[in-house]
């Protein structure tokens, strides 16, 4: 998937979002929801749709529109000066920076019901079975069994007596950054009532990828292209895989993992094509 296609659907995505945004009573929270969600790539909310493809499934920007809100929530969250403090974030200022810290906690929290009440409504499936499994399978990737969990770890982590491993540091990846990456593959196939078990195993291996290519441009990126601070893993004395493996090592893991989550998708033969093209992508992205 080269970046006009991924920009093509991330656009629709946005679009669904934004207008859900604009949906909402005029206020501040309102703004800065919409100000959270302009910019970024999109991944989650691509994957969603492109795994429903598979299923012949149009029609999955809702769900799609869902993980975004879910994502830009944990972004406003995580710039906090309490987490990762941080001043800027996709070449603007981040949302406690153009507000306020207030602001950007109630901006975080509307977008977080905002997920949930779009995955619940009736236009995103038909089906209340299908409806309740896309929620509750949401609740759990990003609450205290995963995004969450994996943020409080990469807390702990900067004060820990001993670095971490590499089998930690893959364990806290898996859940602060692939819990929802896992959740938006495996959508397509919730909204199918499908087996999940091929595209979650591609998504496991594409969520530690997709880490390891953000751990790369934190020390070899370009801060204009990438949108945000970078260098500040180091300083703040973060385990991550460049530190572990090197440079080399790192991006050598990271094709080893676009390899195994193009294998997963062997179940669905040329219709995953799209799929197997981002996952190269996630690695050789600027930003």
């Amino acid at each position: 998937m080269g970046p006009e296609r991924l920009g093509i659907t991330g656009d629709a995505v946005r679009a669904r979002l934004l207008g859900a945004i604009a949906a909402e009573p005029a206020s501040r929270i309102r703004d800065g929801m919409a100000y959270a969600c302009q910019g970024g790539k999109g991944l989650r909310g691509v994957l969603v749709v492109e795994s429903a493809r598979l299923f012949d499934i149009d029609g999955a920007e809702q769900a799609a529109a869902a993980v975004e809100a879910l994502h830009a929530y944990s972004l406003v969250h995580d710039d906090l000066p309490a987490m990762d403090d941080d001043a800027l974030r996709r070449g603007r200022p981040t949302v406690h920076v153009a507000w306020d810290e207030a602001t950007a906690i109630l901006v975080g929290d509307a977008l977080q019901a905002l997920a949930f009440r779009l995955l619940a409504d009736p236009g995103c499936s038909p089906d209340p079975a299908v409806r309740a499994d896309l929620v509750l399978s949401l609740a759990t990737a990003s609450g205290a069994a995963g995004m969450v969990l994996g943020q409080a770890q990469d807390i702990a982590a900067e004060t820990a007596a001993q670095p971490l491993s590499l089998a930690e540091v893959m364990d806290l990846q898996r859940n602060k950054t692939g819990a929802l990456i896992r959740w938006s593959a495996e959508a397509g196939a919730r909204l199918a009532r499908a087996d999940t078990a091929p595209l979650s195993a591609y998504a496991g291996a594409l969520g530690l990828a997709f880490q390891i290519a953000d751990d790369i441009l934190d020390v070899t990126g370009d801060q204009e292209k990438a949108g945000k601070r970078l260098g500040k893993d180091e300083g703040a004395g973060k385990a991550t895989f460049v530190g572990l493996l090197g440079l080399d090592g790192a991006a050598a893991r990271a094709r080893s993992l676009v390899e195994d989550a193009c294998d997963a998708l062997a179940p669905y033969g040329d219709r995953a094509e799209t799929l197997r093209e981002l996952a190269g992508f996630v690695i050789s992205r600027e930003r």
